[in-house]
């Protein structure tokens, strides 16, 4: 894709406009790695060193377990973990053996996982055994066949108690008794490191991300390896002087389940034979321990992330001079934060902006170039970018206007899985529609103003309203619902719903609060409600959630 933009003569030296896309999926790359760095660090997970030849024999053997165990080319295979080495290893074995892997949010309540699974059809799901009694209950509704259990302290070189106190041994049964139920450091003792052929195509489904829309009904985004590697290939270039030293650390603080840490924090590092340093529990001491001991070049993070690490007075006392760069993605730094890291460590948040649909990335602020306040920076190489009208969506604004933005790029998804309605109408001719308002000004750089949808981002997990006012009307005493997000000097952004009970009820707010944690995940839970006699509507009688937005910052 050949094509000169403005943003490019504002590219630093180095960085090329145009990338060359090698046509190599990630497992074929991690081959290569491993090759180029036997003996470097690949996985560093609470002290347990995983090199890039240890990393791709274990690959290697859960790609034979997979295959013993039925798993054939566009199967789905699900996963349901944390940041631990067992995601990184299944995830590229199923593409390894041209499987699609199924990332799903542990946080996810039985409901919530119950629709993701039936929706991308997974016929395996890899788990952590901590989850395994509440897919039990649901898995004779989904098609889930075969269970592979993982344990937190299955690459612990100490006992488990040391990291996790707090849980009990009966929390970490070996057994599963359970039919077609498996360990997943069983089957990587039973079958062999042998070499398996990739069996995948580079234009093939590599993996199902799930994000979601102003519906609400939660969609898989469909990321070839085309997708998944050019992304990364062109995200490398960014850096042209660390591109592939194999002497990079990244901190694996997104989670791989997520589009930003799908790449960042699992395929960036594999493409470049960095190590990362992989965070299960993404919190002030644990973060401010690995940066003490493992000195990354990379500190990524969505805005609660730095909030915490700011309140943190031992993260505050730190010399960080090590730290090349800091990453905000997900959701926007606050003005406050930004200015109290640039302060304490003279540190450039180089912010990342995509969504889910273009594997994570579409913009970035220039590596050592020019920064401007309030932009999330310059469209990467291979990426081009439109602003177009709100009304119609087919009139490209001149610089300056705000208007939704639009991305076309190798790293632009296939469509939704078995969703060709919601595919039309945000892929149209190539661009996908973010959804995002916003503008660029004259050297190309991208501000973001507003959200065309209704979403919430909070903790830089995406949120959409209408799930949330499902559940609240299946409340027995609720007439209506609408939900917003509202700021949060901590999360960026908070729930709140506006409720309207039935006639003659008076409801209890803990038990609205105990109603949401029983079916949504926390981070989706309303922090507040707001208890009105009627809510504002249009004339057909539909709920005006803008206009409940203006009632909430005037009040």
């Amino acid at each position: 894709m050949g094509f000169e933009r403005v943003w490019h003569k504002h590219y630093p030296e180095g960085t090329p406009a145009q990338v060359s896309i090698e046509e190599i999926t990630m497992p074929q790359a991690l081959e290569r790695t491993a090759s180029k760095f036997p003996e470097k660090t690949a996985l560093v997970y609470m002290g347990k060193i995983i090199s890039y030849f240890e990393l791709n024999g274990l690959v290697n053997c859960f790609a034979n377990a997979l295959i013993d165990l039925g798993v054939r080319p566009r199967d789905k295979v699900g996963m349901l973990l944390p940041n631990m080495p067992q995601i990184i290893i299944a995830n590229l074995a199923a593409q390894r053996i041209g499987a699609v892997s199924v990332v799903n949010n542990p946080l996810y309540t039985e409901r919530e996982l119950q629709h993701q699974l039936n929706d991308s059809d997974a016929i395996v799901l890899v788990t952590l055994d901590l989850i395994f009694p509440r897919i039990i209950k649901i898995q004779e509704h989904t098609k889930i066949k075969t269970i592979i259990t993982c344990h937190i302290n299955d690459f612990l070189p100490f006992p488990v108690k040391q990291l996790f106190p707090f849980i009990k041994k009966k929390m970490f049964r070996k057994d599963t008794p359970q039919k077609n139920t498996f360990s997943f450091m069983d089957l990587l003792k039973k079958y062999p490191d042998t070499p398996v052929e990739n069996r995948a195509s580079w234009e093939d489904t590599a993996a199902l991300i799930y994000t979601g829309g102003t519906t609400g009904v939660s969609k898989g985004a469909q990321l070839t390896h085309a997708n998944i590697s050019s992304v990364v290939q062109i995200f490398s270039a960014w850096f042209p002087e660390l591109k592939g030293n194999g002497l990079e650390r990244i901190l694996g603080i997104y989670p791989v389940f997520h589009s930003a840490g799908f790449s960042v924090s699992q395929n960036l590092p594999i493409w470049n034979g960095w190590s990362v340093v992989l965070v299960p529990r993404p919190e002030p001491e644990v973060i401010t321990k690995m940066l003490k001991k493992f000195k990354p070049s990379f500190l990524p993070g969505v805005p609660t992330i730095f909030v915490g690490l700011l309140n943190y007075k031992p993260f505050r006392d730190m010399d960080l001079s090590f730290v090349k760069g800091y990453f905000g993605g997900a959701a926007p730094l606050s003005l406050d934060t930004l200015n109290d890291l640039k302060k304490l460590y003279n540190a450039v948040i180089y912010d990342v902006y995509g969504a889910t649909e273009n594997t994570a990335f579409a913009t970035c602020i220039p590596w050592k170039g020019k920064i401007k306040t309030g932009s999330v920076g310059l469209p990467l190489p291979n990426t081009d970018i439109k602003i177009v009208d709100l009304e119609t969506g087919t009139k490209e604004l001149e610089t300056g206007e705000e208007g939704e933005i639009c991305i076309k790029g190798p790293q632009v998804m296939k469509g939704y899985y078995k969703n060709p309605e919601a595919t039309s109408d945000s892929l149209k001719d190539g661009w996908f529609y973010l959804g995002d308002i916003g503008y660029m000004d004259e050297d190309g750089y991208l501000t973001i103003v507003d959200r065309k949808k209704d979403m919430i981002i909070a903790s830089g997990f995406n949120i959409y309203p209408q799930e949330i006012d499902e559940v609240l009307m299946g409340h027995r005493q609720i007439l209506e619902a609408c939900t917003i997000g509202v700021l949060d000097s901590y999360r960026g952004e908070t729930v709140k719903a506006y409720v309207v009970a039935r006639p003659g009820q008076t409801i209890p707010e803990e038990e609205l609060h105990a109603h949401c944690k029983k079916n949504l995940a926390a981070y989706k839970c309303p922090e507040s409600f707001v208890f009105l006699d009627e809510l504002p509507k249009s004339a057909v009688g539909k709920i005006l959630r803008r206009e409940i937005r203006r009632m909430d910052t005037e009040n």
